[in-house]
């Protein structure tokens, strides 16, 4: 075996090293990247299991809506990530509009399991009457419907 022999394969030996030196830290970055993802998904499936409220009733007596809905779940909410939907407009709940209590404080903005949250909103745009319907949507997609009410 020659000089030119070794040389090369100490050339490819050398280049195999570098190449592994510069693979490795991208696999494993790659690797950490795709497993702190799957472990988020899992805790927001998580979170979504354990949430569970129901709308009580929702009321208009003609000026302002009023919203009812009891946290029946593990999971503490916040009331003013909550969306409103009432007859397929959107209602800002935490805008200037609407007011949020929380088992009569309006203090508080944590919606804990067994209170129940009520929402006021003044007089908006949307027609509400008898039968129009108030979606209440949490942070973590889940949502619960009723009926409007006179």
């Amino acid at each position: 075996m020659g000089v030119s022999v070794s040389a090369s394969t100490a050339i490819i030996v050398a280049g195999l090293f570098f190449a592994f030196t510069t693979f490795y830290p991208v696999a494993a970055n790659g690797f950490d990247r795709v497993t702190d993802a799957q472990h988020g998904m899992n805790e927001r499936a998580l979170e979504r299991q354990n949430t569970a409220f129901a709308v009580s009733n929702a009321t208009y007596d003609g000026t302002t809506l009023t919203v009812n809905a009891t946290n029946n779940g593990s999971v503490g909410l916040v009331a003013g990530d909550a969306t409103l939907v009432v007859g397929n407009e959107y209602v800002d709940v935490g805008g200037a509009n609407a007011a949020t209590t929380v088992d009569g404080n309006g203090d508080t903005e944590l919606w804990l399991g067994g209170e129940t949250l009520s929402i006021e909103v003044a007089q908006t745009d949307t027609n509400i009457e008898d039968g129009t319907r108030v979606v209440l949507v949490v942070e973590s997609g889940v949502r619960d419907t009723a009926e409007v009410s006179a």
